[in-house]
């Protein structure tokens, strides 16, 4: 299988975007999402991510491996950590590992980045994929009004 290719998240075609966001399975694990998500939708969510690259240096991405579009996702700086977020395609589920470890190792080649946080949305049950990169468990937190499982992995080691 080839490697992802991380291509900049504004280049993707938008129905492919507001097709997953507007995905019933996809929502069900994104719980700050409300509503439908349209094209003034979609116009804010970039604006506000491209506003992340302005900020952090770093931000989202788009995935794609052999010209399919897989999801988007990425760093973006929280406080003191980095918050890792990944959200697929559902034709896609399943690949998030393999992306992750991907996009780790480019975290690893980033100076301003030692500790990821990944926050997981209550309705996802399994944290194996997280326990095996070495992600331990901090407790939950509260982000946007709502409870997610919060996980730090060290990077800088």
């Amino acid at each position: 299988m080839s490697n992802v290719v991380f291509k900049p998240l504004a280049q993707t075609p938008r129905p492919l975007l507001i097709e997953q966001l507007n995905d019933a399975r996809v929502i069900a694990h994104l719980p700050l999402l409300h509503g439908v998500f349209d094209d003034a939708a979609l116009d804010r969510f970039l604006e506000i991510k491209a506003a992340r690259w302005e900020q952090d240096g770093l931000g989202h991405w788009a995935f794609w491996r052999d010209g399919v579009f897989l999801g988007w996702g990425g760093f973006e700086k929280e406080d003191d950590v980095w918050d890792f977020g990944l959200v697929l395609m559902p034709d896609a589920f399943g690949q998030g590992a393999a992306i992750t470890r991907q996009a780790l190792a480019f975290a690893r080649t980033e100076p301003c980045i030692d500790t990821v946080q990944f926050l997981l949305a209550p309705t996802r049950r399994s944290m194996r994929a997280l326990q095996r990169i070495g992600a331990r468990e901090a407790g939950e937190i509260r982000h946007g009004g709502q409870i997610f499982r919060r996980f730090l992995l060290n990077v800088a080691d």
